[in-house]
Formats: C-alpha cells, sequence, structure tokens
C-alpha cells in the first residue's frame, strides 16, 4: 500500500487557503466593481496553476464540499446584504452580482436560502422598522 507524502498531504490545505482567499478577493472586486465577470471554477484553478478537476477534488476532499457551494454561497450572502442595506431592485442586485439574467439569479438565491428574494427583502425590512 503507498502512503501519500506529507508534502501532498500539507498542499491540500494550502490550496484551500489560497482558493477561499481568492474567492473573497473576487467577491470583493464584483461588489466594488473591480469586474463585471463571475469566475467560473477552471478560473480560480488556473490562478493556482491547477487542473480544474484536481483543484475541485482538493476542496471537496478538505471540506466535503464543491467549489461552487462556496461561490453560490457567498454570492447569496452579498445579495442579502445589498437587500437590507440598499434600495436596489433584484433585477439591479442581480446585475450588480454579474447575473445576466435576474430570474437565474433568483433561483439560485432560493435555492441555497430557503427563501425567495422578496420574501427575504420584507423579511429585513420588517426588522428594520
Amino acid at each position: 500500500m503507498n502512503t501519500i507524502p506529507q508534502k501532498i498531504l500539507a498542499r491540500k490545505h494550502e490550496i484551500t487557503t489560497e482558493f477561499l482567499d481568492l474567492l473573497d478577493q473576487h467577491i470583493d472586486d464584483i461588489v466594488n466593481g473591480r469586474t463585471n465577470y463571475i469566475f467560473k471554477i477552471k478560473d480560480f484553478a488556473e490562478q493556482l496553476s491547477l487542473n480544474a478537476t484536481h483543484f475541485s477534488n482538493v476542496i471537496k476532499l478538505v471540506t466535503k464540499r464543491s467549489p461552487a457551494d462556496f461561490l453560490e454561497e457567498r454570492l447569496v450572502a452579498e445579495a442579502e446584504i445589498m437587500l437590507s442595506e440598499t434600495a436596489m431592485t433584484i433585477p439591479e442586485i442581480a446585475q450588480k452580482l454579474t447575473f445576466q439574467d435576474a430570474k437565474t439569479f433568483e433561483k439560485l438565491f432560493t435555492r441555497i436560502s430557503g427563501r425567495n428574494l422578496r420574501q427575504r427583502r420584507d423579511q429585513l425590512s420588517g426588522l428594520l422598522k
């Protein structure tokens, strides 16, 4: 039986940390208007000089979740902030977060949060009153 070298085991945590840092920076770039392009998983892999499949497998190995899960959750978290702190319309929020179609964004939000955008905005506005 072959054992995995310690160097490779340590590297998987490094890759995960680097990915999460890149994700934070990318979301910040989107929110602050420095980019209007949402990275695909292959884009994160390229930035880390990794094959996309290997990259995805490493993230899943370490976190038990896919890189796409992290990306989607971060987008929903940013949408929640925009819903509670701005008067932006739902289509404006979708566009700000690089979605070409507000319906696609609404489906993602509902799938991740369990609530639709209008319900969440109403809930948040009720808390602010």
